[in-house]
Order: structure tokens, then sequence, then C-alpha cells
């Protein structure tokens, strides 16, 4: 089956010193990194997804910030689309389902930040859409997060959401598991 990655925010501001980093980011960037040389060795389409905020008071992702800057380690090559979005849900008023489809593939792989946030609509919504969903769990990650007043752990909050997005979204698979098969 024709596949093609899609790495979602993987972004300076969810890196140590920025605006939102998040719990064990440089490991998931390493994963989606490994998975993106893959890729380009088989010719397979990436997508690279930029989330910039459209207003100045945004706590993350202030356009003309280097916080929205694709993070160097999954940087683009000549090529490869970067589709700027403004919502989680990387679909909604963007150009990625268009270059998917200009692409050809039926399965996206889909990686990057945050589980409970962008992942989530991003899977659900592709899913919506059709297509044949991998999500590589390890190649993803959040933050603690608030609800009431509990602090609810980032490695709860991310296993409850791959959880969820494995249920009936997507087929869930480590980066290991993933490049082996």
């Amino acid at each position: 089956m024709n596949s093609g990655l899609v790495i979602v925010d993987i972004q300076n501001d969810y890196f140590p010193g920025g605006k939102m980093p998040l719990k064990d980011v440089q490991q998931a960037a390493e994963h989606a990194w490994a998975l993106l040389e893959v890729f380009r060795e088989r010719g397979q389409p990436t997508f690279h997804i930029q989330h910039v905020f459209e207003n100045d008071d945004a706590p993350f992702f202030v356009h003309h910030t280097e916080g929205i800057e694709l993070n160097d380690c999954i940087a683009p090559r000549e090529g490869e689309p970067v589709v700027v979005k403004h919502h989680p849900n990387s679909f909604r008023d963007s150009s990625l389902l268009d270059e998917i489809k200009k692409s050809g593939v039926q399965e996206l792989v889909i990686c990057g930040a945050m589980s409970h946030m962008c992942i989530d609509a991003t899977t659900r919504a592709a899913a919506d859409l059709g297509y044949d969903c991998t999500l590589i769990h390890d190649a993803c990650a959040t933050c603690d997060v608030q609800f009431e007043d509990k602090t609810i752990p980032a490695d709860q909050v991310h296993g409850a959401f791959m959880s969820a997005l494995g249920w009936g979204y997507a087929k869930l698979l480590s980066t290991k598991a993933y490049l082996s098969a």
C-alpha cells in the first residue's frame, strides 16, 4: 500500500527553552527523524505540518517567532510540502488533503505533537476521510494537563489518547515495529 508520512508540529516551542516544552519531545523527534529518513530513502511522500496561531497573544506558536519553526531534526527538504495550519486538526482550512490526494497515498503514517490535541484531531480526521492510519506512538509527545483540581501526568495523557485512537482510528506501532515490518 502506498504510504505517506505526516509529521505534525515538531516545532521549536515544544522543545526545552520553548514556550510549551513537552515531555520526552527529543525522543519522539528522534523517532520521527528515523521514520522520515526511511520514507526519504524509499521515495515515499512526506508532509510536514506547521501550526501557527494567528493572534499575537497566543500561548505558543506565535507567528513571526522562532517557536513556530520546524525543529532542525526534521527539517523538510526541497520538494517536501510544509502545510501551515491554524487548528488542531491538520486538515481543517489547510492544504493537507489536497497535498495527500496529489501524492496518491492510501495509508497515512502519523507522528508528532501533541498526542492529546493535534495528533488526536488529525488522526481522527484522516480516518474519517477514509485513510488507513498507522500511528507511531513513541514518535509522539505531550505534556501534563489540568482537569479541575488535578494534574494528569503526560504519560497517562499519552497512554489514554493512544489507547482511544487505537480502538477504531489507527493501527498503533512503535517506531521499531514499524521500521522492521
